[in-house]
Parts: C-alpha cells; structure tokens; sequence
C-alpha cells in the first residue's frame, strides 16, 4: 500500500472526501514549486497532482495548456522534475504526489528508467491521459515491478459500460472526468453529471474521484452522495498566476475549499 491508498484509506475510516490539487511543474521556477507543494501539504490537500510540461497537452483546457507551455519556457523538464522531488522527499514533505503527463514523455525516458525514477523519487502515482486502457501493459508492468508508483485509472460517461473493466486490477481511486471535454473549467457540470457519477460508485471497487469539472463545493454538491473526492486544477493555476505565484494565496485557497469541502460532503 503506498502513499495514496494510505491516505485514501484513512480518509474512510474518518468518512471524509479527499481533496486533490493540480498544479504545473517548473511555475514560477522549481523552488518555487517546492515552496507551493509545501503550502498545500500545510493546508490539509490530501493528494497533490504535479503536471509534467508537454508541447500538445491534448487533454488540457487553455489554462493548463498555457500553464505548460510557460513552464516549457522556463526549461522544465521530467528529469528536473525529478530532481525536484527527491529534493522534497528528502526535506520531509510527506503528501501523495501524481505526476500528470502525456504518453510520449515516459517513451522519452524509456519505460523501465521512467518506473524506477519514479520509485526513487518518491513519486506515488502517475496518471497519462493520452494513454488508453488496452494500451497500458508495458507502463503497469514497469511499474509493478518497481513496486513504487501506481498507474491512476481514468474514466469518462463515454466510458461508463467499462467501469468494472478498468478498475479490475485498479489501484488508488478512480480519476473519474466530469464532462465530455478538457480541464477547462469555464462550464457548468452537465445534467446527468450527477447520473453518471452514481453509477460508477455502484460499480467501481476503488475511491471514486471527480475531476477535470473544476467546480466550487457549491457545484459538487448533488454528486456529494457518489464520490469520495474532489481535484481542483484549472482554478488553482489562475489564481497562482494571478497572485504572482503568492504562498499566502494559495494556503488561504487550499484551506477554505478543503474547509467547505469537508463540511459540504
């Protein structure tokens, strides 16, 4: 049990949602991610999702995609992220850390140096949109065999048929997309989002958490019966933008949606 089923399971047993961040690699610079990392984990953010920059971030709405290209800018890359986390590590920073990327980075790496990196520096899941499900034996075996990282499962309502199919051999929780789109979070949850929702918690063996919806507690609360948490990303990284990157901002985020969410739910 790594990181992230640690959490997730103290989390039941105290019947509370988790809340997981997103936040870009590399803005405003690595020491100040650390420092952002730091902030959150002081917080109460119960997983964090770090993005690993890349040229077509496919998945990604406008924010993100900006956020990426910024980062790229700035010359951050996966083995400076790397870096950056056995840096982290080594200082005492605790919080579950996904790296969110795309396919084509861990190829770079090679897949093997790519489970073992991750394993040594203290990365506990990885989640890879461009990635699908009958694609993935090559990466899950890597990264079984280092017994560190775990592939994070992704689902979408396009995807809802499968749900007993893809969390089969499932670890962590299941990132859950709300909508038919990217991060972007310029749009209100869809009619049936409640729907869909439910009918995964009815199947799924694993937490189920929302994402790639972005919304306020508010928002989230005709789902709050059918999942287990909530990732807030796009929303995040405009207010780091807009604070210049400010510490005291994004603690004050963190801890009144951790607050609301935890009182909501």
């Amino acid at each position: 049990m790594n990181r992230i089923e640690q959490k997730m399971s103290q989390l039941k047993q105290k019947n509370e949602k988790a809340f997981m961040t997103y936040m870009m690699a590399g803005l405003p610079d690595m020491e100040g991610t650390k420092r952002l990392i730091r902030a959150q984990e002081a917080s109460g953010v119960d997983v964090l999702e770090l993005g690993i920059p890349f040229s077509d971030p496919v998945a990604d709405g406008p924010v993100v995609q900006k956020a990426s290209y910024q980062s790229i800018c700035l010359g951050t890359n996966l083995k400076k992220a790397f870096c950056m986390m056995e840096e982290i590590r080594s200082e005492g920073v605790t919080i579950p850390v996904i790296f969110r990327m795309y396919y084509n980075t861990i190829l770079s790496c090679g897949i093997g140096a790519f489970a073992e990196k991750c394993r040594n520096a203290g990365v506990d899941g990885v989640v890879v949109p461009d990635l699908p499900l009958e694609e993935q034996e090559a990466l899950q075996k890597a990264l079984d065999k280092e017994e560190g990282a775990i592939l994070i499962q992704l689902a979408s309502p396009a995807s809802s048929a499968r749900i007993p199919v893809i969390t089969e051999h499932a670890r962590g929780f299941l990132y859950c997309i709300s909508s038919m789109s990217d991060t972007r979070q310029d749009k209100a949850f869809g009619k049936n989002t409640a729907q869909y929702f439910r009918e995964v918690k009815a199947v799924s063996k694993i937490p189920v958490v929302m994402g790639f919806g972005d919304g306020t507690p508010e928002d989230i609360a005709p789902m709050q019966e059918y999942i287990d948490g909530v990732a807030s990303g796009s929303r995040l990284i405009q207010l780091l933008d807009a604070s210049g990157y400010s510490i005291e901002a994004v603690k004050e985020y963190c801890g009144r949606y951790t607050r609301s969410l935890k009182r909501e739910l």
